[in-house]
């Protein structure tokens, strides 16, 4: 693990760890035992500190068996904080349960961070310490460098703006102070394309004569930590959250040091276009500091003494986006942890319940395509079940995207069509239910994407019982063949049946009925909604009632068994 030396003091502060305030840490309480367990000089520094907030996470006698993500040094399988849950057929993938068990660790789990661990080396190696260094994982998905050179200068001369390019840097004007090893550096640089790897720029990489620092051929030096990104589609939810998933496992590959997740860093996006994004509230998770990109340096040498080339979105078997996942597994930690993570850092409140009804959240769409023809109708219908709460949202940029991660939060079924939108699924509660109305002929968006966050999924399974409309205005019927490019209505009696599957599960997790105990403003709630679960249980294993052929029948005596309670409730 030759990169392990090279960067031992990566990311350090002049901070003596002696006089910490611990502001750095601002974790989610579900990661801080890990987070002690990985810090061991932290931790003691912690139980020797009277005023430290975190003495109930330390753990002072060895017990907590869940100490560590999968991916450190010495972690091995049965201490992670959790393993995958293949309770599905592997369909031949594998040989065993725990082939398949390892798989979906390493496709879509930390497993990920594990591998581009194993699969870094140093490219350009420091022989002192104060020698520049770089070191990447295969295919230059992840790079990072200490004291190295980036030179701008071109770009004062280029009137285009800048974004996906190749061509930013020519050969030299990104370097180091160290021993460069130039045939390994070429064989990392092999997947040339922009969003896929770091390859189109660190193609150009030289050994420098000298240190820059020391032989003043910087400009400008940066003294704090900075990560450098190249972003995909920002106005779209689905492909900007490829972008920060990968931001927040990058972070994992980077915590060698205890200030891993410190937010006093810097982001340069690797374009010259002014970011902006209704989702731009989420880089307050990764950063206090303002977001700089290509204009900031245009024109200037730039060294910097701790630079991070972070995971990027549109990699082949990458993470997220283009992850091929096996059969039968779900519930990635690594999509819990980044859910839970973003939710933390930017307070997003858990509110209280005052009832124990399943909460049902229906995204509506205002765009031309993939509107449902027959919302009222179909809202109507669900505002006539008692053991559910609906409410109608539409998610445009008059709703602050903190507004709506907190509706997401506090919802327990989410439905809607497919589309972008769909990826507020992740920061649903881990009980919760995703119903994607209909999937548009695209089965594995976010049936995937429910599956890593471990979730429910539900999707329209009749076809005859939806009519779809095309655009009086396209009379050709350009756009017809696509299913993206028209408009639904539903059959409501199979809507409802699909809404009650999805609430079922709501109801029969354990996880739901803890939430109900532990958040519940009515003392009554849990003893009424365990009397309900246990009358519907009692139907449903009643023979005389098929639910799938006698729907009807079954809904009917399971709002009897509703009613029974209704007055308690």
């Amino acid at each position: 693990m030759e990169f392990l030396a090279v960067f031992f003091l990566f990311l350090c502060t002049p901070t003596t760890i002696y006089t910490l305030n611990y502001t750095f840490i601002n974790l989610p309480d579900e990661h801080l035992r890990i987070y002690f367990s990985q810090h061991k000089d932290i931790s003691q520094i912690c139980i020797e500190d009277p005023d430290c907030p975190y003495h109930q996470f330390i753990d002072l006698k060895n017990e907590n068996t869940n100490k560590c993500w999968g991916y450190e040094q010495n972690c091995n399988w049965q201490e992670q904080n959790a393993r995958p849950h293949c309770p599905g057929d592997h369909r031949g993938w594998v040989k065993t349960k725990k082939n398949q068990e390892e798989t979906f660790f390493t496709q879509a789990d930390f497993g990920y961070v594990k591998q581009q661990i194993a699969e870094t080396h140093v490219l350009c190696e420091a022989l002192f310490p104060m020698d520049s260094s770089l070191e990447c994982s295969k295919h230059m998905r992840f790079c990072r460098g200490r004291n190295l050179m980036i030179n701008f200068t071109d770009l004062a001369h280029r009137e285009e703006p800048l974004r996906y390019k190749m061509d930013v840097l020519k050969q030299g004007q990104i370097g180091g102070f160290c021993k460069l090893h130039r045939e390994r550096l070429q064989e990392y640089a092999d997947h040339l394309s922009p969003l896929q790897s770091w390859g189109p720029e660190m193609r150009f990489f030289d050994e420098m004569t000298e240190r820059p620092m020391a032989a003043n051929k910087c400009d400008v030096i940066i003294d704090k930590p900075t990560f450098i990104m190249k972003i995909d589609a920002t106005v779209n939810m689905y492909h900007h959250f490829c972008d920060f998933v990968n931001l927040y496992a990058s972070q994992h590959l980077n915590s060698t040091h205890y200030t891993g997740f410190d937010q006093d860093i810097n982001i340069l996006i690797w374009e010259t276009y002014t970011y902006n994004s209704a989702f731009k509230d989420v880089f307050k998770v990764f950063t206090k500091n303002p977001i700089l990109d290509l204009k900031t340096f245009r024109g200037e040498v730039v060294c910097f003494k701790n630079i991070v080339f972070p995971l990027l979105p549109r990699m082949i078997f990458g993470l997220y986006y283009n992850t091929p996942i096996i059969y039968g597994c779900e519930e990635s930690s690594l999509f819990k942890a980044f859910a839970e993570h973003v939710l933390h850092r930017l307070e997003i409140p858990k509110k209280k319940r005052k009832h124990s009804n399943v909460i049902v959240t229906l995204l509506s769409r205002e765009t031309k395509y993939r509107k449902i023809i027959n919302e009222a109708q179909l809202m109507n219908a669900l505002q006539n079940i008692d053991e559910i709460e609906v409410q109608k949202v539409s998610f445009t940029r008059d709703v602050p995207f903190l507004e709506q991660l907190e509706i997401i939060r506090n919802t327990d079924v989410l439905i809607g069509m497919h589309g972008a939108g769909l990826t507020h699924l992740l920061f649903l509660p881990d009980w919760a239910s995703l119903f994607e109305l209909y999937n548009c002929e695209d089965p594995n968006c976010y049936s995937d994407l429910a599956r890593l966050r471990g979730l429910k999924y539900v999707t329209w399974e009749k076809d005859e019982l939806l009519k779809r409309e095309f655009d009086e205005n396209d009379p050709e019927n350009a756009h017809a063949a696509h299913a993206k490019f028209t408009n639904y209505s539903f059959d409501v009696d199979e809507f409802v049946r699909l809404v009650m599957t999805a609430v079922r599960h709501v109801e029969e997790h354990p996880a739901f009925e803890k939430d109900l105990e532990e958040n519940c403003v009515d003392e009554d709630c849990t003893s009424n909604i365990n009397q309900i679960a246990g009358t519907i249980e009692a139907l449903e294993y009643d023979e005389s009632i098929e639910i799938d052929s006698d729907f009807d029948k079954f809904a009917e005596e399971r709002k009897s068994a509703k009613e029974m309670f209704k007055d308690e409730l």
